[in-house]
């Protein structure tokens, strides 16, 4: 029976890329010569964005998504914080990157395939929901509705495909 498992993982070495673009990007742009702002991957699960104004912070957040989008990364996997002072005349944010699919989203994209309509089963498994159904058709539609839905707020990804 065809099946599949859905996922939420940031890809590290796609957002390692997009850091790298987004820091090349601030350096070249005219409203931050000669300042010190820098966004740095701390670990596997937050960003931290260091510049010298406010402005310069969300300048540099924008930047940062912009990079993202072109390398196909989902923005839903961030949660930033507030900006907030952090001493030496800089202001500081951090990005938490959410991973894996806490027990709340399971039970809420468990509820969504039930309540579809579509002729496929859901089931939690640590993490990650495995969607199984007779046809292969059936279980991209659930993927499609998943990744469309409004109240599925985390990035969703389809992985290990087996028919």
């Amino acid at each position: 029976m065809p099946s599949f498992d859905l996922v939420s993982t940031m890809d590290i070495g796609e957002l390692k890329n997009a850091l790298n673009m987004a820091n090349k990007q601030i350096i070249g742009r005219y409203d931050f010569k000669g300042s010190n702002c820098t966004i740095e991957l701390k670990g596997d699960t937050e960003l931290e964005i260091v510049g010298e104004t406010e402005y310069q912070v969300k300048a540099a957040l924008d930047i940062l998504y912009g990079a993202m989008g072109k390398r196909g990364l989902g923005l839903k996997g961030l949660e930033p914080q507030k900006i907030t002072p952090s001493g030496l005349k800089l202001h500081k944010l951090k990005i938490i990157i959410h991973s894996g699919i806490n027990k709340e989203n399971g039970k809420l994209i468990n509820k969504i395939i039930k309540d579809s309509g579509l002729k496929v089963s859901s089931q939690y498994l640590d993490e990650k929901i495995r969607i199984t159904g007779k046809k292969i058709d059936d279980l991209q539609s659930s993927f499609k509705l998943l990744r469309e839905h409004k109240d599925v707020t985390i990035e969703l990804m389809m992985e290990n495909m087996k028919s």
